[in-house]
């Protein structure tokens, strides 16, 4: 392996930026699913709290809550876990090229497996976000029958 010389290497950080770019967007992604998660779990503690005084009449609609709390912390963990995947996936990519271009290897074919595995993982991601809003608009239909004062057996 021979010594780049800086006229070789300002190349490859160029070709770099573009994936570091996907990163800094996965993690602001991943700020906010781990903000949500943590909201899902004070809400739980919130609610178990309430569950060991409330009347009986209200163990029912808080249950109700505690289940969609828990759907939602499973589907939010699955966006993070997905989202982390995709960031190592960029961070195996920017390794790689650095390494192809250095040392004149021709893995195209890694290259574009490592891009399609972080948009897949990145997509991934988004689909459970995207279940976790749809559940949390589950407990606010929850929250809004309870204050109507609809009958039970229709939550």
């Amino acid at each position: 392996m021979h010594m780049s010389t800086m006229s070789e290497l300002i190349p490859i950080l160029q070709m770099a930026i573009g994936p570091m770019i996907l990163i800094s967007g996965v993690a602001l992604l991943l700020l906010g699913m781990t903000t949500r998660m943590g909201r899902v779990i004070d809400r739980v503690r919130i609610l178990c709290r309430e569950l060991r005084t409330a009347p009986s009449d209200d163990r029912r609609f808080i249950l109700a809550q505690l289940g969609v709390l828990e759907q939602r912390a499973v589907l939010i963990r699955q966006a993070i876990i997905w989202g982390s995947v995709s960031v190592l996936f960029v961070a195996l990519l920017i390794i790689t090229l650095f390494l192809a271009a250095l040392l004149h290897w021709d893995i195209g074919w890694l290259i574009v497996l490592l891009f399609s595995g972080c948009l897949i993982s990145m997509i991934g991601s988004l689909v459970a976000s995207i279940r976790d809003i749809n559940r949390s608009l589950s407990a606010l239909k929850l929250e809004l029958r309870a204050f109507s004062g609809e009958p039970a057996a229709r939550r």
